[in-house]
């Protein structure tokens, strides 16, 4: 059973190829610059042709936001595993924080948290990566109010409420996201904190629960 749910030789090496082109990237990004960055660049620094790095991405940015995805999808994950007597709120809040205390757990197979952290302000400070980075935003929270009208029992389509508490949301975590990135420290800890307190600051308005019986 052990043998049967571990990648085969091939599906590591593989693995092994794609990290290293994720991190030769991400280095080269933070460090360089975006656009200052080739794709020969990120090929050579991680030793593999042009046509290696096609075979797993599309181009530059798929590279910038594949751990992005990963961390977006984990998200998801807590979401949908909320209790479901929490209101819609608290189960974003609990989520989104506990979202950012696994997050070595989830990212840190991939990439280095701090790298990953860093790419965070790249993304802020790139007008093309912070353009994707609001349209990947906007699709996120369209799967997000669907989760959250499911739990409340509600179309999501006919009450307003689930889009409005996500979008509301969302504003306050692109508020905290751009805050981290001017602020001097940029560590988990310090977007976990000042991801807290503005959501606490919302819960005088949008904690109650909805669901009537």
């Amino acid at each position: 059973m052990e043998t049967a749910s571990r990648p085969g030789l091939r599906e590591r090496k593989k693995q092994r190829t794609r990290d290293a082109l994720l991190r030769a990237a991400l280095e080269l990004f933070t460090t360089r610059g975006y656009e200052e960055t080739t794709v020969d660049d990120i090929a050579e620094a991680a030793d593999v042709s042009q046509r290696t790095f096609f075979r797993y991405f599309a181009g530059k940015e798929d590279v910038v936001f594949f751990a992005q995805s990963v961390a977006e999808e984990h998200f998801v994950d807590l979401l949908r595993g909320r209790p479901l007597d929490e209101a819609p709120l608290e189960a974003l809040r609990q989520a989104v924080l506990e979202g950012w205390d696994g997050i070595g757990e989830a990212i840190e197979r991939i990439v280095p948290v701090e790298l990953h952290m860093r790419t965070y302000r790249l993304i802020e400070s790139t007008p093309s990566l912070f353009a994707t980075h609001l349209r990947r935003s906007a699709e996120l929270e369209e799967e997000i109010a669907r989760i959250i009208a499911g739990r409340e029992g509600l179309d999501v389509d006919t009450d307003p409420r689930p889009r409005v508490a996500v979008a509301v949301f969302g504003g306050v975590i692109r508020v905290t996201e751009r805050l981290w990135c001017a602020g001097g420290d940029t560590s988990v800890e310090a977007i976990r904190e000042l991801t807290a307190s503005y959501l606490d600051a919302l819960r005088p308005a949008l904690a109650d629960k909805w669901r009537t019986e």
